[in-house]
């Protein structure tokens, strides 16, 4: 009888362990709390802090990978190894527009938030979904192209949005602030 318990234990705990997949795979195919792993490392060539400058402003990313983290997407729930990026924009007197540098933003939060999706080009161009601002603007996608391992390429298309009082109080700040430009130069510092 021990035995038989020993052996339903180790069952449990084997078929409890989240199965991994790659990185690209489509998370509405697997089952729930599955892990999309970074099995090739695609990720850690773009960790690092970038700088570039843009119409007199100053833009400085700081990409950092997060390990198993969890996304909640209604009906779908997986955790996923994702790079993370956080930036500054400041203006041509030093003085900062715009910072998620320091904020700590819950998980269930997109605001915000820029977050890879999947990298293409066998690991040379990684696609972020950026959650947007204050009202949900500038909503949209990033690209970032490998150029060599002390550049990358970023090309930024935010999404349309209609705003009005119901949706975005008066005197909110609205402003995109990140470079709305394709083939922008970050350079690792």
């Amino acid at each position: 009888m021990r035995n038989i318990l020993i052996i339903l234990g180790i069952f449990a705990v084997v078929s409890c362990k989240a199965q991994e997949y790659p990185l690209k795979t489509d998370y509405t195919e697997i089952p729930s709390y599955s892990y999309l792993k970074d099995t090739n490392n695609e990720l850690d060539s773009f960790i690092g802090t970038w700088k570039a400058n843009y119409n007199n402003s100053t833009i400085t990313l700081y990409i950092t990978k997060e390990i198993h983290k969890l996304f909640d997407e209604n009906q779908y729930k997986y955790y996923k190894d994702i790079l993370s990026i956080k930036y500054v924009v400041k203006n041509s007197t030093e003085s900062t527009l715009q910072s998620t540098q320091n904020m700590t933003i819950p998980s269930s939060q997109l605001r915000h938030t820029i977050y890879s999706q999947w990298a293409e080009n066998n690991g040379n161009t990684m696609l972020f979904y950026y959650g947007g601002t204050n009202c949900s603007v500038g909503w949209g996608s990033i690209k970032a192209k490998k150029i060599n391992s002390t550049q990358i390429s970023w090309e930024y298309r935010p999404n349309d949005i209609i705003l009005d009082d119901s949706k975005c109080p008066p005197g909110t700040d609205i402003n995109i602030y990140l470079p709305e430009t394709k083939d922008l130069i970050f350079t690792k510092q």
